[in-house]
């Protein structure tokens, strides 16, 4: 009787790995699409002078570092960068909650947030067997709450793993 119970249980918990995994999951195309519009906002907002929406644009840690670098505000500083006028969308790469956007005159590299695409870094030109070279760049930390939920489904899945070996070896 144990038995099968054990193994409607580890069938569970699977299956609830398996769907809190995949929901809220954009489909790959909703997800180019959404970096590309972003990259393309920050662009519009370049091309505008329109800094405050730059620095919207950016991720936290770009938006402080390009402030800290140039000792001034985000919004005077972005515009002081002198990034190139960036063209048409050539190419955009997405990679689960990272992407990059190849634009004429421009690369830029996006992170996934709760508030949506933020650009990571821009100017970025490609460098043969070496990293991007960035005009704008800031690091990227992991919310605090990403890391937590991370955590506990690496735990899921271990215990899910345990209960289903268990199962199998009876």
């Amino acid at each position: 009787m144990r038995e099968p119970r054990r193994r409607v249980a580890a069938a569970s918990v699977l299956a609830a790995l398996v769907l809190v995994g995949g929901a809220g999951c954009a489909t790959l195309g909703e997800r180019r699409s959404a970096a590309r519009a972003a990259a393309l906002g920050f662009e519009r907002a370049l091309l505008a002078a329109d800094g405050a929406a730059a620095c919207a644009a950016l991720a936290p840690e770009t938006r402080e570092e390009v402030a800290r670098s140039a000792e001034s505000r985000c919004r005077e500083a972005v515009l002081a960068e002198e990034l190139p006028a960036a063209g048409a969308v050539r190419e955009v790469d997405v990679h689960g909650r990272q992407a990059r956007v190849v634009l004429a005159s421009d690369t830029l590299f996006l992170s996934r947030f709760r508030a949506g695409w933020k650009v990571v870094a821009a100017g970025c030109v490609p460098r043969p067997g070496r990293p991007y070279q960035c005009t704008v760049k800031g690091g990227w930390r992991p919310p605090m709450r990403t890391m937590f939920t991370l955590c506990l489904l690496i735990i899921a899945a271990g215990l899910a793993y345990s209960i289903v070996l268990g199962a199998i070896q009876r």
